[in-house]
């Protein structure tokens, strides 16, 4: 599918404006194919607290367990069942250019309305390698970059994102570096969205984010929505630490996977290389949802410690 010209420069004003974006977890059926069912619970919840846009098997959702497959499929449904209540973002990044420009086709073909791109990771490339890859992606639709060199090993540098800024199928900026670094894109007038979570509120009133792809709005998407529409808030901020801190124990999704069946809105599932975070860890999150108040977490049952034996670990999905 070929967007038009047109199409294109409205979707990309309408992503521009998103505040606040969950990149939704993927939840998971006990054979460890996808729950839809439990998958759709998630994202009604998300709209009813009013996010903005989700996306779609990001690192959060674990694209990089699925086959291309799954993850257009996934993006499809979520634009059928969805897109007419939320924006809906794909995450269409690989290490191989050849496979990014697949999955952008084939999501902008199902109706997604921008794709977000990460840099080749490992297998990394050079700098004029960079320009090359992304020029290739920004050619088929909206992109927003994602620059996080914790995963890639292999920073997005201002140098090569003025360079892209001038394609103009060029989202914005999804940076998970320093507000320094949010601050620069915006002070330039560039678009960028916070995800380091610890920085959001910072980066979102004091420094030009226009807002945050979030983690932790899976959990307490009203307090997440509050803090990035509502205004400098630090006394919301404050109270927010704690569970940020408790969420990067491990690296993502190992704590909000665990979390999300601690609260009993998803099954006990996990696609290896994922594990639960262990039963003391477990504890310091019921006694997190006791102090912030249960009513600000998604879903309706008791949060639950859960025994080691609840869980399930799939290797062969």
């Amino acid at each position: 599918m070929t967007l038009s010209e047109a199409k294109i420069r409205a979707l990309i004003e309408e992503v521009r404006g998103l505040r606040l974006i969950t990149a939704v977890k993927t939840p998971y059926l006990p054979n460890g194919q996808i729950d839809l069912d439990a998958y759709d619970d998630l994202v009604n919840i998300q709209i009813a607290h009013g996010i903005d846009a989700i996306l779609v098997g990001g690192t959060t959702g674990e694209g990089q367990l699925m086959t291309v497959g799954e993850k257009v499929m996934l993006i499809g449904h979520t634009v059928h069942q969805f897109g007419d209540k939320v924006k809906v973002i794909g995450n269409a990044g690989s290490n191989s250019t050849a496979q990014a420009i697949s999955i952008s086709e084939q999501g902008f073909a199902v109706g997604m309305h921008a794709a977000l791109h990460i840099n080749p990771y490992y297998g990394r490339t050079s700098m004029d390698g960079l320009v090359a890859h992304y020029n290739a992606v920004l050619d088929i639709g909206p992109v927003i970059i994602y620059n996080i060199p914790q995963r890639t090993a292999q920073d997005i540098p201002p140098s090569v994102v003025e360079i892209l800024e001038k394609h103009p199928n060029l989202v914005g900026i999804k940076e998970y570096g320093s507000n320094e670094r949010v601050k620069l894109y915006a002070d330039k007038g560039m678009v960028v969205w916070t995800s380091n979570e610890k920085e959001c509120h910072d980066g979102r009133w004091e420094c030009g984010a226009v807002g945050d792809m979030s983690v932790v709005s899976n959990l307490v998407p009203s307090l997440m929505k509050e803090l990035m529409h509502g205004g400098k808030n630090p006394e919301l901020n404050a109270r927010l630490l704690p569970l940020f801190d408790w969420l990067m124990l491990e690296p993502t999704p190992i704590a909000l996977n665990t979390a999300l069946m601690q609260l009993g809105v998803v099954k006990p599932v996990f696609r290896l290389p994922f594990v639960p975070l262990p039963k003391a860890r477990r504890v310091e999150f019921v006694n997190l949802v006791k102090d912030m108040g249960r009513e600000h977490f998604v879903g309706e049952k008791d949060v639950q410690v859960l025994e080691d034996s609840d869980f399930i670990i799939v290797s062969r999905y």
